[in-house]
């Protein structure tokens, strides 16, 4: 019986196994190395937020420039999505509030009052855009 190619095919797959067992290992080292560097990055992100929660409760407390109402948010969001001046009848249909004389005139009034803060200004008469 002639062992000899079966001797060399076993030869060709210890080489094949024995680059697989390299490259894996290849592998395996850049993943610690990813993995060391993600890691100290969570400690500096640990770190971070310790610092940033230590500091806020030193630093004294911003009166929000809005009245406490939620359409005054969506009220700058709409203003925020649109180039021009909007009136009330606008704003009312981006808030998706029914176009009612009541829903008008509420709407009117926290314009009114975002202008007075400041926010908002009356280019003329019922056209409302952001102050720039």
């Amino acid at each position: 019986m002639n062992l000899r190619p079966l001797l060399d095919a076993l030869d060709l797959q210890e080489d094949a196994a024995r680059a697989l067992t390299d490259d894996l290992r290849a592998q395996i080292d850049d993943l610690q190395t990813r993995l060391r560097e993600a890691e100290t990055h969570l400690e500096h992100l640990t770190i971070t937020r310790k610092t940033v929660t230590g500091l806020a409760d030193r630093l004294p407390a911003v009166a929000s420039d809005l009245p406490e109402h939620p359409d005054y948010p969506r009220i700058r969001a709409a203003f925020n999505h649109t180039t021009g001046p909007l009136r009330a009848k606008d704003v009312c249909e981006a808030l998706r509030h029914e176009l009612l004389p009541k829903n008008g005139e509420g709407t009117r009034a926290k314009l009114k009052r975002l202008v007075k803060l400041g926010i908002l200004t009356e280019a003329d008469t019922g056209n409302f855009t952001t102050k720039q």
